[in-house]
Formats: structure tokens, sequence, C-alpha cells
């Protein structure tokens, strides 16, 4: 054996855990950090809301809909390869992010930041998946899990933090001197698998599987803003959902017949595989859904700052961090059912206590009990569910399973803001007529008309959730002042009242969601704890980091002289 070769298996599994950690705190934050930015970037870009829409939705199109991709590559290069390739792609998408002087050029920065983190996360459940053996992948992937879940949660306290003292080119300019400390570290201590047997490229997989998640999360992301109706022309939404589900019937059949599929469609003839990522959408869907609520609900009606607004969901965040990389070990030690079956229970009771508990009169204070239900039931899920779908994949056909599996996380958070974004403003609609019609006999003659007609202009155009703490209504001119003033106090509390009552119903439905989703972990069959991996006797020397038996399928690259059967075996080379 070269010793090259011996130096890459003592790498240590957990040093190239928390590098992939590193990288995927990054990605997953990018997601919600740059929502708080948006009025910033309006007013130093001149922006309309239609172009900041696209800097927050672009992120996610190209992260979606190229994970597949990505997660194929990744077995054809190597996936070291293409975590460094795509932490640089990342990396200067963010400078360019950090640079834009205009709208356009941040919309193209924030889109090439999608293809970096889609190159980025399929590569490290792949390592994981790789290098720690079966009965520590689950503590693994729980903290992985940790921290991905404290990145999606934190966004708006980060924000707001960055953006109030350093403005909103900072929360860009954060990721470069991280995402290059990660890509040198990466080279040090992330291993360089190799898959043994070369991989053919399915060039028309490829485009159908894109054509296909990119027609899906387009017309997810954007159904809400063009009323599910036409947006340019003959282009629909619905059009563009047809086209969607068109594109993913040819890509099935064509993967049915192709030698060396993009998605191997036995892996959906694992049951537990099937669920798991089932249940990956649902958390996504059901979070990124709350995230939506709660952050208008603490801002827009409740007055908090960002600051004060990312404090409030402070719980949920230490409550899922200190319990995900507990339920994995757990998930080791028992299987991942009993953990995801308690966590999505604990997940939709909190959901519904957040819906039913606050008022227009709370403070942060009211949100503790609720986000820590909330933090304890997705701390208990996320990482059994990870653990659970990759238990039995091949090695040949985890960058393939990993893919799927991320592009359900993000399709379920894509699905989540649109479906429950969607089902809080029709509610919104409603409730504001009420509380409108409700309120306007407090008002003199001459303002009752504008007050009323105002709730139901802003409603049409849209503006309820995103048009301050008066829902868009302000009082029109040549009203007297203490009129104009009882006006807009009235407009406050009619739209917070309002809003109120459109989340309960909004979050109820996502904790319907999370309970179905309960009951799918039922079935999820439990599996015997695996049996250590062969190994050599520890010594001081050798002791760090073998790569295990599951990963037979790949060869430690950049090694100079050894037998290929025994590189993923753990075994030196006699």
């Amino acid at each position: 054996m070269s010793p090259r070769a011996g130096r890459e298996r003592r790498v240590n599994p957990w040093l190239a855990l928390l590098v992939l950690c590193v990288a995927n705190f990054l990605i997953l934050l990018d997601s919600t950090i740059v929502n708080i930015a948006a009025p910033d970037m309006m007013t130093t870009l001149d922006a309309g809301i239609d172009e900041v829409l696209w800097v927050l939705n672009g992120y996610l199109l190209a992260f979606a809909s190229l994970l597949i991709l990505f997660g194929r590559l990744g077995d054809v290069f190597g996936p070291r390869a293409v975590f460094v390739a795509g932490l640089g792609v990342f990396t200067v998408a963010s400078a360019l992010c950090g640079l834009s002087q205009t709208p356009e050029l941040l919309i193209a920065a924030r889109v090439l930041q999608g293809v970096g983190a889609a190159a980025l996360l399929p590569q490290a459940i792949t390592l994981i998946s790789a290098i720690f053996p079966a009965e520590r992948r689950g503590a693994a992937f729980g903290i992985f899990a940790a921290v991905a879940g404290v990145a999606s949660v934190s966004g708006p306290t980060l924000g707001g933090l960055l953006v109030t003292h350093l403005g909103w080119q900072s929360i860009f300019w954060l990721n470069v001197p991280v995402a290059l400390a990660g890509a040198a570290l990466a080279f040090r201590f992330v291993p360089a698998l190799r898959p043994r047997a070369p991989h053919r490229f399915d060039v028309p997989g490829v485009l159908l599987a894109t054509g296909a998640l990119s027609a899906l999360v387009y017309a997810l992301v954007e159904g809400q803003r063009h009323g599910w109706g036409t947006v340019a022309g003959p282009v629909t939404i619905p059009g563009i959902f047809v086209t969607a589900v068109v594109l993913g019937v040819l890509f099935v059949l064509w993967e049915r017949r192709h030698p060396e599929p993009l998605l191997p469609l036995a892996l959906f003839r694992n049951r537990n595989y099937t669920i798991a990522t089932l249940i990956t959408l649902i958390v996504s869907f059901a979070l990124y859904g709350l995230m939506l609520v709660l952050v208008i609900e603490t801002q827009t009606v409740l007055g908090m700052s960002p600051l004060m607004s990312g404090v409030a969901g402070l719980p949920l965040t230490v409550a899922l961090s200190a319990l995900a990389p507990v339920a994995g070990r757990l998930a080791d030690r028992i299987g991942g059912r009993i953990p995801l079956v308690a966590g999505l229970t604990l997940y939709g009771a909190g959901l519904l206590a957040v819906a039913f508990v606050p008022t227009t009169s709370s403070t942060a204070l009211t949100y503790v009990a609720p986000l820590l239900v909330v933090g304890v039931g997705l701390g208990l899920a996320f990482a059994p569910a990870t653990t659970e779908a990759m238990r039995d994949i091949v090695p040949a056909q985890v960058g393939a399973a990993s893919g799927v599996l991320n592009t359900a996380r993000q399709v379920g958070a894509a699905l989540g803001a649109a479906v429950i974004g969607a089902v809080l403003q029709n509610r919104l609609v409603e409730a504001l007529f009420h509380e409108a019609r409700e309120r306007a006999p407090s008002l003199p003659p001459e303002a009752r008309e504008p007050y009323v007609t105002g709730f139901a202009d802003a409603a049409a155009r849209g503006l309820g959730m995103g048009g301050g703490q008066s829902g868009g209504v302000a009082p029109p001119a040549g009203l007297a002042p203490d009129v104009a003033e009882r006006f807009a106090r009235l407009a406050h509390d009619a739209f917070a009242e309002a809003f109120m009552l459109a989340a309960r119903p909004a979050l109820t439905g996502a904790a319907a969601v999370v309970l179905a989703g309960a009951v799918l972990a039922v079935f999820i069959t439990r599996r015997a704890r695996p049996a250590p991996a062969e190994a050599v006797p520890a010594t001081p020397r050798t002791a760090p980091a073998r790569y295990p038996a599951h990963s037979a399928a790949f060869t430690g690259g950049g090694t100079e002289s050894t037998r290929g059967e025994d590189m993923g075996t753990g075994r030196e080379d006699a």
C-alpha cells in the first residue's frame, strides 16, 4: 500500500462531517436569510416586488430542480470533487450577489448560488453514508440534521442582525470566507472517494428530470403571485403544472428502459426509503409554511423588529439542535419508527398550538411553549427520516438516493410556502372583509366607504400579507387628523385580527399533513441493529476513520497502488 493511500484512509470521519455540516449550514441558511433583507433590497436597488420575489425564488428554483442531476454527477466524478466544485460556484455567486448594483444582476447571481447549493447537498449525504458504518450513521445524520434545522430557522435572526448593522450585502459576504475555508478543509479532511465502475451519463434523463422539476417548482413558487392563472400570453400556471406532469411521465418511461438510469426506480421498492422520503417532504412542507406565517405574524401583526422576531423563534432552534443528534443515535439503537411517530405527533401538536395560542396582544414569550413542542418534534423526526431512507441503499445508488431525498425536501419547501400561503391569503381576504365591516361604523360617514373599499382593493392586489401593519390600507387624503389617526388604528386592528383568524386554518392544514406523516411512519419496518463493520485491530496510528464495508462501491481517490477490492473495506493492503 502506498503512503498516500494510508493517509487517505486515516481521515477522521467526524472532522469530515464538520466540513459537510458547515457547507450544509450555508446553503440552507441562504434559503431563508434573504427574506429579511427584501425591504432594504427594494430601496437600495430600486427594485419592484416582482424582482425581489425572483431574488428569493430564483435560488430555490435552481436548487430544487438540479439536485437529482448533481446526485448523479457525484456518482460519475466522485462526491468530493463535485462538493468542492459546488463550494467554488457558491462562493463566486455569493460575491457576485454582494457586488450587484441592479436587480437583474442580483437575480442572476442568486440563480448561480442555487446551482452551487444543488451541487453541494447530495454529496454530503453520499459521503456520510460512505464514511460512517451503519451503527454510527444515525448519530452522524442526527448532527447533520440538527445543523440543517438550525440553518433553516435561524435565517430571520441572523439576517435581522446583519441587515440592521451592516446592510443587506453582508448576508452574502458572510458566505465567502466560510465557503473558502470549507473548500480548503474539504481537501484536508473529506476523503476523495471514487466509484469503482465507470458510470454512463443519462443525458435525456437529465433533461427530462430537470425540465419536470423546474416546471413544478416554478409553478409552485410563482402560482400565488399570478393568482394561479395566466403568466404571460398563452402560458398559464395550470399549463406549467401539466408540462411538469408530462415531462415527469416521460422521465419515468425513459428511466425504465435505460441500462443505467439517473433515478433507479428500484429505490421505491424499498418501503422504508419511500416512506422516509415522503416524510422528509412533509416535514419540510410544514416547516416552511410555519416560517412564512411566523415571520409575518410576529413582524407585521405584532410589530416586532426583525431581530426580535428571530429571537421569538429561538425555542424551536434550541430544541431542534439539542434533540436531533440524540434522535439519530436512538434510530441507530431501536430503528426510526418510534422516534418518527413520536416526533411527528409532537410536531403536529406544536403547529396547532402556534395556530391557536397567540393573540393580537401576544409577545415573544407567548411562542416559547408552542415552539418548544415544534422543536422537540422536529428534533425527533429530522435525523431518523434521513437514516431510514439511506439505511439499506446499496452503495452504487447512494448518489441517486440522496439526490431524490434532497429534492423531496426542497419541493416540500416550495409546496409548503405555496399551499399554506395560498390558504392564508384566501382566508385573509374573507376575514378582512368581515373585520372591516365590523369596525367601519366606528368611523365618520365620510371615512367608512374608503375604509371598506381600501381593504377590498388591498385583498384583490394580494397586499394583505405584505402591506405593513395596516394590511396596505392607508387613510385617504382630506380626512381630519384625528379621523385619519382613528382610521389607521382601526385598519391595523382589522388586519391583525384577520391575520390571526386566517393563520389558524393555514397552520391546522399543515398540522393535519404532519399527523398524516405520523400515521405513515407506523409502517416503517424495524431493522435489527447492524453488526459493526469488519476492521483491523485499532492502533494509535490507524484508529481514526477507516472506511466501512458499505462504501465498497467507492475507491479512495488519489491513491497510487491499491487493490480495488480493499479500498472501501477498511482493510490495509498486504
